[in-house]
This record gives C-alpha cells, sequence and structure tokens, in this order.
C-alpha cells in the first residue's frame, strides 16, 4: 500500500469529534492525527486550526477539517 493509498493520508489534518454530554457540553479536537485538547465552542477550535496554520475559513473545508457529529455550529449532544 502506498501512502496515497493510506487511509490516514485522506484524513484532513484537523478533526474535531461529536458533542459529548457535560457542563458545557464539549468536543475532543484531534491535529494530525493526536488528540489535543477539548473544545467547548468554535473559538476554541479555531486557535487549533490557527496554531496548524489553517485559517478560520478552512473550518469549512472538509478537506482540511472534519466535523463529527454536527458542524461547527453544533455544540449539545444529540
Amino acid at each position: 500500500m502506498t501512502e496515497r493509498d493510506s487511509p490516514r493520508s485522506m484524513m484532513p489534518r484537523l478533526v474535531v469529534l461529536a458533542p459529548q454530554p457535560a457542563h458545557p457540553p464539549f468536543r475532543v479536537v484531534e491535529a494530525d492525527g493526536q488528540v489535543v485538547g477539548e473544545a467547548t465552542n468554535v473559538k476554541e477550535v479555531v486557535a487549533v486550526a490557527l496554531a496548524l496554520g489553517l485559517t478560520a475559513e478552512d473550518l469549512d473545508d472538509p478537506d482540511k477539517v472534519l466535523w463529527v457529529g454536527g458542524d461547527q455550529y453544533s455544540w449539545t449532544p444529540r
């Protein structure tokens, strides 16, 4: 299998997992395949994106950011 065929090479640099039930609800954030923390709002995700060299506009680009369990406006568990 070549790197191009590897499923990991196709993953966006930033992955924001589904909202978790807590007070306040949070989402686990992964950068380059590593868990980097929890975010309770989109501003915290933007901070991680900027540290990776992405921009706030990249949050809408599915090739750069994967939102699991809702988009950037979803912060409560389903």
